[in-house]
C-alpha cells in the first residue's frame, strides 16, 4: 500500500514540477504562443492533483482512492512508451515512468491491497 501511494505520490512530484517548468519557461522565454503555454503548465499542475489525492486516500486505505490511482499508471504508460521513442535523454526517464506505472499498477492490484481497501470480487 505504502509502495503504491509512494508511486502515485512521485508521479504528482512529477507533473508539478513539469508544469512549474512549463510555466516558468512561458514567463522567461518566448513561447510561440503564450496562451497555449500557459494553459499547458497549468493543466499539468491541475493533473498533478490526481495521483496526489490518490496517494493521501491509499495512505489512510481509501477504497475510492485505487480508480485515480490506477488511472494515472495507465496514463503513464503511453507517455512512457513516446519518451522510449525519442533518440535522446528521454528514453532513461521513459524507462524510469514505464516502470513505476507497471510497478504501480502491480501494487494496486495485488491482493493484499485489495484487501486492506477492502475491495471485494463481484459474483
Amino acid at each position: 500500500m505504502t509502495g503504491a501511494a509512494a508511486i502515485a505520490a512521485a508521479e504528482a512530484l512529477a507533473l508539478f514540477a513539469g508544469g512549474v517548468y512549463v510555466l516558468v519557461g512561458s514567463v522567461t522565454g518566448h513561447p510561440d504562443k503564450m496562451t497555449q503555454a500557459v494553459t499547458g503548465g497549468a493543466t499539468l499542475i491541475v493533473l498533478g492533483l490526481i495521483p496526489l489525492i490518490a496517494a493521501r486516500g491509499l495512505l489512510r486505505c481509501r477504497s475510492w482512492s485505487r480508480g485515480p490511482a490506477v488511472i494515472t499508471q495507465l496514463m503513464a504508460l503511453p507517455v512512457a512508451w513516446t519518451l522510449l521513442q525519442e533518440d535522446s535523454a528521454a528514453i532513461p526517464a521513459g524507462i524510469l515512468l514505464g516502470a513505476l506505472a507497471i510497478t504501480g499498477l502491480v501494487l494496486l492490484f495485488h491482493p493484499t491491497t485489495t484487501r486492506a481497501l477492502n475491495i471485494r470480487a463481484r459474483a
